[in-house]
């Protein structure tokens, strides 16, 4: 082989040699570059140095949960929310066609307070049902009102409208005795003297009440009743509204548990010069029978037909302050005229109750309500021909 040749070999092998240190020295340059990079990292980290001071190429990926929005109350948890008793607070809300109505708070344990009654055009309220089924089958014995205790799940309750038209609730042909008791006896022969007859046997009482129970009649509040009469709320043919005047203490010690034991509203028309005391029962409501004019006034008559409208409103003013209530009065004696019924009037009581026996009635006189005496010897046979 000839001395060119042997030359041309010896500098190619130079050449591979110079690249081969050129990549080395390259790759060393690299690396330190990055180990410079770390170190520089690392001692900005340890100096106190966050992600957010690194350069913008080599900042970390953090994710974060977005804060959930609070959900907000509803109108009824709102209601609870600022109840002055949070632990028997019930807040009612009312569902239904047509129905636009605020929550409403009760107090669970007490009877309901001050339902609604909703008005539609071309219909007729029928009652509060705890479903829209019950409400659609308008079974009586579901209905909710005022006889009843507030009852609540979590403090919260949904009520639910019926409606039927003024066709069918006038075909209906309610008929609502007001029945009206006074005094009780535990002799079974009955009190002596003229006012022998106003002493109910409190077993014919309690064997009536039995009845009144079992066949679930439906007891309507005072309210319902003006309703009704206006045509504007749905009755059904079994309801019965039970009454005492005076407040006797016969009415409290004898009648009272009994009504209380079989949870039957019932009203007490007190006196209200006489007593002023706190109802004695949940199911008993205080209403007036008058403040100062249960006795005869110039005529020999009560004195509530011998007084001015102005006389007269004034009394009733003051029994309404303790009482807390101005929906209806019974006149004492049953004595009224057109000038006592002036003075319920301005006092701005709705309603007064009278001793004639009759039914209330679509259209009913609201200043004349009609009742069924019950007296002495009075057996469940006679409640049943009256009431059914």
């Amino acid at each position: 082989m000839s001395v060119e040749s042997s030359s041309g070999h010896g500098a190619r092998g130079a050449s591979k040699a110079s690249h081969r240190r050129r990549f080395v020295i390259a790759l060393i340059v690299v690396l330190a570059t990055a180990l410079t990079a770390v170190i520089v990292i690392a001692s900005a980290r340890a100096l106190g140095g966050g992600a957010h001071d690194l350069p913008e190429a080599i900042q970390p990926t953090v994710t974060v949960s977005p804060t959930p929005a609070p959900i907000p109350l509803t109108p009824a948890q709102l209601l609870l929310k600022d109840a002055a008793d949070p632990a028997t607070a019930c807040a009612v809300t009312f569902y239904g066609e047509g129905v636009e109505l605020a929550p409403m708070l009760q107090t669970e344990g007490g009877l309901y307070a001050g339902l609604p009654i909703p008005e539609r055009a071309g219909a007729v309220f029928a009652g509060w049902y705890p479903t829209p089924g019950t409400a659609l089958a308008q079974a009586q014995t579901d209905r909710v009102n005022g006889s009843q205790v507030a009852a609540c799940t979590d403090h919260e309750r949904a009520l639910h409208a019926a409606w039927t038209t003024p066709e069918q609730n006038l075909a209906t042909g309610a008929r609502i005795p007001i029945l009206m008791y006074h005094q009780f006896t535990t002799k079974p022969e009955g009190e002596a003297g003229w006012l022998r007859g106003n002493f109910v046997y409190v077993e014919d009482f309690r064997a009536q009440m039995d009845h009144v129970a079992a066949q679930n009649f439906y007891l309507p509040t005072w309210d319902e009743l003006d309703a009704f009469i206006d045509g504007k709320l749905f009755l059904p043919r079994h309801s019965l509204i039970i009454t005492d005047d005076d407040a006797d203490p016969t009415w409290l010690e004898l009648a009272v548990p009994i009504l209380t034991e079989r949870r039957l509203l019932a009203t007490s028309f007190v006196i209200t010069s006489a007593r002023q005391d706190p109802t004695p029962s949940t199911y008993v409501l205080q209403r007036s029978h008058t403040h100062d004019m249960h006795r005869a006034g110039d005529d020999g008559r009560g004195r509530m037909v011998n007084l001015s409208a102005d006389d007269v409103a004034a009394d009733l003013e003051e029994s309404a302050r303790i009482l807390g209530s101005k929906e209806v009065v019974a006149y004492p004696y049953g004595h009224h005229n057109a000038t006592a019924e002036q003075g319920v009037t301005q006092a701005g009581y709705r309603m007064a109750r009278t001793i004639e026996h009759g039914y209330v009635q679509v259209g009913t006189n609201r200043l004349q309500l009609p009742v069924i005496r019950m007296n002495y010897a009075d057996t469940v046979a006679k409640l049943q021909n009256e009431i059914g």
